[in-house]
This record gives C-alpha cells, structure tokens and sequence, in this order.
C-alpha cells in the first residue's frame, strides 16, 4: 500500500508542478479559443492541460518500475507498456485537437486506433464470466470489439463531462478512488495478482486528477482540454480491462466448480460493469446527447447547452453548486457499487444508498440555497461560504453639521467647504 501511495503522491506532484509553466506555454502557442455559444467560463482560457498529466502519468509509472513489489508488475506483464502506448497516442490526438479544433470522426477513429494499440500489446479482454452461465471464453476478434467499445465508449463519456471547472477531473478521482479500492481488494484479499496493473493504473489516475484540479477549480485557471479529458478516460477504461482480461479461469476453478465460482468471486465480472456503474451520470449524459442530437437532426458529434451540468445551471444552482452536485451523484454510485460487491446481502448498504439520494434530491430541490460555514470555522473554507454582512440599503444620515477630516462641515446633509484664504497669505 505504501509504494501505492508513494506513486500517487509523485504523480500528484509532478502534475502539480508541471501545469503552471504549461499554461504559460499554452497561452504562447495561442491555444486560447475564443468563447463559443455553450460555453460557461467568460473569459478566454488556456487549453492543453492534459500535457501535465500525461507527463504526471509517465513519472508515475517511471518511479513504480524502480520500486521493489511495484517493479513486477513491469517484469510479469506487458500491460503498462500498453497503456503507455495508448496513453500517448490518445494525448497526442488531443493536442493536436486542442491547438487546431481537428475534426470528431477524425479523433472518433484516433481513438479506436489508441484502443487497438493496447489490444495488439495484450491489454484485452478475453473471458468474461457470467453468472449461471460460467466462464464464455471470447475470440479474438470478440474481444477486441467490446475493449475498443469499452474504451471508446469511456473516452468520450469523461470528454462529454468536461464542461464545468473541476468537473471532469473530480469526478475521475472519484471513479479512480473506488476502483484503486476495489482493485487492491481483489489482489490483497482474494490474492489474485492479475489485478494489481490495475490497482497501480488506478493509483496513477488519482494522481493526475488531483494535481490538475488545484488549478482547474472555479474559476479555472487552465483546462484540460481534449488531451486531459480523452487521456484520463482511456487510463480509467484500461484499469477495468487489465482485471478481467487477465484473470484465469484455471484459477478461478479452484474454488470449485465454474458455476459457483462466478457466484463466489463476484469482483471478478464487476470490473467491466464497475467503469460504467461509476461513469453512470456522463454515459446517461452520452446517451442522452446522441439521442437529443438525433431526434433534431443533427450529427451526435454536435456540441450544443443541453448536458446535464448545463441544466443544473439554467435551474438555477452556482458553478461550484452544480459541481459539487455531480460530485455527490457520482460518490454515490461509485462507492455504492464498491460497497455492493465487498457484501451484496446487507440491507444497510440499500438503505444508505436511498437515504443519500434523497439527501440529494433535496439538494437538487434547493437551487438558491447558498451554504454557508458557521463561525468557529469561517478562516477554514474559501471565501464563498464565509457568512457576510448585510450591506446598508441606504447612507447612514448625516447631522446637520459634523466635523470632517478634510476641515469641511456638514450643514443641512450638504458639504460645504471652508474659505481659504489667498495665497500666500499669512506668511
């Protein structure tokens, strides 16, 4: 746990540091688009941030490969190096989008060619288990779609969510942080070393959310862009891949026939439901846009105002509000799910769940209630969410005469100033 922890923490800090200079480096190379129609933000921002999280990601891997437990993970399997392949050919298709706006089906296509590169390396699905069915093994050609649909289909749910400062990014460590835990779960309890790539890819994503999100909270200072947005998406997807395509049905069969292991070892078919449950609120808004799209007429591709975060804002809730409402949504399912699988038979864990949604049907309900910190803790939270004075509606009333500094009176609420006496006099 500790060598996990240390990656994230250099990952973390790597990005941290690396996004100041590149903003300045995006604002040289122009990468400043002008406000566009569904636009939130006011003022021009500098894209490109997804450079520093991809070099965050290459210094997290870079420093786990020196490690003593981590450093097998490169030795037994070739997955890193996959996801490193990926990695870099999705970001430099970013780049290239955030700089010069490059059409969608021409990054459409760059990302299934990213996905494949990771399949032609071993990053592939190739059983998946089913419950009273058993292990149905995949062909080649099988697997390979549904880690491409898998990829594809995660990739641009994260790129859909971008649109709020901080989105994007926090609710991928939200994703990222239920999985790293479900990961080392399966490889540390049920000892299944398979699953430990995903664990450190898991690690990794967190560290690269959060040192982007410092300074991608509102008001952002620099965004992701295409490169962050598209990057984190395939890191996610790869992670629930690496758990289920390589985990041995020989192995499994240990505990017993092949039917009731898939009952035992429900965390062995939940990574590829896992992403999608996590992702639940950005793969509704995906659906949701193709559809909306479709039914006017329009390409799916079309950008327009009618995502899910947008709404939350024409009802009425703050930038930061609708933020930290998707936040909660997404917490929700994330850590509901994980919840779910470590014990599918308690009731608690249903009764939590539905006492948590309706907290957060009542916060939705509430678009214009303003939170605010009591006053033992107001030098704690950010401004915002200080208690302020009321200001005065009107001028204090001023008496008929007062003394001011300035050697002026007050007579009849009008100020008159003294007579002076000429020049030079009195010297």
């Amino acid at each position: 746990m500790r060598e996990y922890l240390l990656t994230l923490c250099i990952t973390a800090a790597v990005t941290y540091l690396l996004t100041g200079p590149v903003r300045k480096f995006a604002i040289v190379a122009g990468a400043m688009p002008e406000i566009r129609a569904r636009d939130v933000h006011r003022e021009p921002t500098p894209r490109l941030g997804g450079i520093a999280m991809f070099f965050g990601l290459c210094a997290g891997l870079l420093v786990a490969d020196h490690m003593t437990n981590l450093s097998e993970v490169f030795r037994d399997s070739n997955e890193p190096r996959a996801l490193l392949s990926g990695a870099a050919l999705i970001w430099l298709i970013g780049v290239l989008d955030d700089k010069f706006e490059i059409d969608a089906l021409i990054k459409l296509g760059g990302q299934m060619i990213a996905a494949g590169v990771m399949v032609m390396q071993g990053l592939t699905i190739l059983w998946l288990p089913i419950p009273s069915v058993g292990i149905v093994a995949l062909t080649q050609w099988q697997g390979t779609l549904l880690t491409v649909a898998l990829v594809v289909i995660t990739i641009n749910a994260v790129n859909f969510v971008d649109g709020l400062d901080g989105l994007a990014a926090g609710m991928v460590c939200i994703a990222s942080a239920a999985f790293f835990m479900y990961a080392y779960r399966l490889w540390y309890s049920y000892g299944i070393e398979a699953a430990a790539p995903a664990t450190l890819f898991a690690a990794v994503l967190m560290g690269m959310c959060l040192g982007f999100l410092p300074h991608n909270m509102h008001p952002a200072r620099i965004f992701m862009g295409d490169s962050g947005s598209m990057l984190i998406g395939l890191v996610l997807a790869a992670g629930a891949i690496s758990v289920t395509g390589q985990v041995d049905p020989d192995v499994m069969n240990l505990y017993g026939s092949e039917r009731s292991t898939v009952y035992s070892m429900v965390p062995v078919y939940i990574p590829l439901l896992m992403p999608l449950s996590i992702l639940a609120i950005p793969a509704a808004d995906l659906i949701l846009a193709i559809v909306r799209r479709t039914w006017r007429g329009q390409s799916p591709f079309a950008a327009d105002r009618g995502h899910l975060h947008h709404r939350l804002l024409e009802v009425g809730h703050s930038h930061s509000r609708a933020v930290l409402i998707m936040y909660f949504w997404s917490a929700v399912i994330a850590f509901g799910t994980l919840a779910y699988t470590v014990n599918a038979a308690s009731m608690w864990i249903v009764l939590a769940i539905a006492m948590l949604s309706g907290v957060g049907l009542f916060l939705l309900l509430l678009p214009r209630f303003t939170p605010r910190a009591p006053r033992w803790a107001q030098r704690f939270v950010p401004p915002r969410y200080r208690r302020r004075a009321i200001p005065a509606t009107a001028p204090e009333p001023v008496a008929d005469w007062a003394p001011s500094l300035n050697g002026a009176t007050a007579i009849g609420g009008r100020t008159h100033e003294p007579e002076r006496s000429p020049a030079g006099a009195g010297r």
